[in-house]
């Protein structure tokens, strides 16, 4: 069992920055591959991007490429989304996620582990 507590989001202005922290605690984090998942209202979850256990390789999403980092650190057992140039529309709840195998993956129910999501809102 792995539970992933998100925090950090909040409401920023178009073109600002915010970095969303994942907390995990339980199993051995550097165990997992981590995903950051994100849901609009009405809209379906959607992959943001991805880091494999040692940090060594990440993807992204086309609509976040160049505009997003995801990194890790395994002393900490954390997981780090740091967003600029941010847009109105990647205004959304923002999941992290764990789950094995030894790279990521687009498909959310490859993930096993999931945190409760935090509000992120970008303003026009």
């Amino acid at each position: 069992q792995v539970e992933l507590v998100e925090s950090g989001g909040g409401l920023v202005q178009a073109g600002g920055s915010l970095g969303l922290p994942c907390a995990a605690s339980g199993r051995t984090f550097s165990n997992y591959v981590m995903g950051w998942f994100r849901q609009a209202p009405g809209k379906e979850r959607e992959f943001v991007g991805a880091i494999n256990w040692s940090g060594g390789i990440t993807n992204y999403a086309d609509s976040v490429k160049g505009r997003f980092t995801i990194s890790r650190d395994n002393a900490k057992n954390t997981l780090y989304l740091q967003m600029n140039s941010l847009k109105p529309e990647d205004t959304a709840v923002y999941y992290c996620a764990a789950k094995w195998g030894s790279m990521g993956s687009v498909i959310d129910q490859e993930y096993k582990y999931w945190g409760q999501g935090t509000q992120v809102t970008v303003s026009s």
